[in-house]
């Protein structure tokens, strides 16, 4: 009984320090290119793999035009 409830309370413990490590991620905000490409991609409705590629280009595009005009 005593090795169940030990062995139960170190598997908890194990998965709250987990849980805690994987918040501990920085998220970067996103820019104005990223949330118009976002934008453009919702009016196309576009989903999946054809979205993701409108949204790279579309993206590196914007940080080109973006570079030319400084």
């Amino acid at each position: 009984m005593t090795k169940s409830v030990l062995l139960a309370g170190a598997a908890a413990l194990a998965f709250s320090a987990t849980a805690v490590f994987a918040q501990d991620t920085k998220v970067k905000p996103r820019t104005a290119v990223s949330i118009e490409c976002s934008k453009q991609a919702d009016a196309k409705g576009l989903h999946g793999k054809a979205r993701h590629s409108f949204r790279n280009k579309c993206k590196r595009e914007g940080a080109k035009a973006a570079k030319s005009k400084g």
